[in-house]
């Protein structure tokens, strides 16, 4: 674990961390639950850390029923009182409310456009882009602004950034990560 340079924000001493970095982080996967699970997680770390939110991962799968879009579309008032007591998770209700909505966005998005995919592919044309050493861009102005549009919350540009860095839209490991390629 230690042999290997990484990216200068990986923490080498969160074993869950490093795990993210190596096996998932810019690794491209466009599968359509995993597309779902980084964005309500990503609008979860707004104003907090990513490895605060990638250290409670697990617990946020158990409270929201395994990102299963469904379940989480139809979340009513007594579900939404269990999240807030859930001390695993991070507990805000703003962002709580706005997963949920977000969700049934999502959704209408799917539909709209056949899949999640397709919808990120009208603005990236299918292709992966090689950045680094920055937390937003006009892409994702543009998808932030467009979802913005459609009524999503915790969605701003520098959350979009990365999310689409943890999809692997983006690609940003370091000059020297062993992850890093031109």
């Amino acid at each position: 674990m230690v042999d290997k340079v990484r990216c200068k924000w990986c923490n080498l001493k969160n074993k869950l961390y490093v795990e993210y970095h190596d096996k998932e982080w810019g690794i491209p996967n466009f599968n359509e639950h995993h597309l779902f699970e980084m964005l309500i997680l990503e609008s979860f770390q707004a104003g907090l850390s990513w490895e605060c939110v990638l250290n409670k991962r697990e617990e946020f799968r158990k409270a929201f029923d395994n990102f299963d879009i469904d379940k989480i579309c139809n979340y009513d008032d007594k579900k939404i009182q269990e999240l807030l007591k859930n001390e695993k998770i991070i507990r805000n209700k703003l962002k709580i409310n706005s997963a949920i909505s977000n969700s049934k966005i999502f959704r209408e998005i799917q539909n709209e456009y056949g899949s999640f995919n397709n919808y990120l592919i009208t603005f990236t044309n299918n292709k992966i882009i090689y950045e680094i050493d920055k937390t937003s861009s006009e892409l994702s102005d543009k998808i932030s602004g467009d979802l913005k549009k459609r009524g999503m919350k915790f969605v701003g540009t520098t959350i979009i950034y990365s999310y689409l860095q943890a999809i692997g839209v983006i690609y940003s490991h370091e000059k020297g990560c062993f992850m890093y390629k031109i």
